[in-house]
């Protein structure tokens, strides 16, 4: 199993940026994966960003063109740039580690908050 552990969100006016970090300790060597996804109140769960172990990523059409995902392997962290956010960005983000067969664990989430 994987642990990991979110930081950076908070509250943004819109335009802004923040970078969201994601620390994985546990079992590192299973993970073939790593991905941001969001929540807002009332809706489902959404994938906004993902990167493999080859170093793609790929993006919700919401985000392309203003979220990066990013890693620092030697730091065991992966990273969320968002930069011209909106107010439709406001939701909890999680932070999920998989390998190739399953979820191996979920952050505790970190709020982000998009508002004048």
């Amino acid at each position: 199993q994987v642990q990991l552990v979110e930081s950076g969100g908070g509250l943004v006016q819109p335009g802004g940026s923040l970078r969201l970090s994601c620390a994985a300790s546990g079992s590192i060597a299973s993970i073939y994966a790593m991905a941001w996804y969001r929540q807002a109140p009332g809706k489902q769960r959404e994938l906004v960003a993902r990167i493999i172990l080859d170093g793609s990523t790929n993006y919700a059409d919401s985000v392309k063109g203003r979220f990066t995902i990013s890693r620092d392997n030697g730091k065991n962290t992966v990273y969320l740039q968002m930069n011209s956010l909106k107010p439709e960005d406001t939701a909890a983000y999680y932070c999920n580690a998989a390998s190739r067969i399953r979820s191996e664990g979920w952050g505790q989430g970190t709020q982000v908050t998009v508002s004048s």
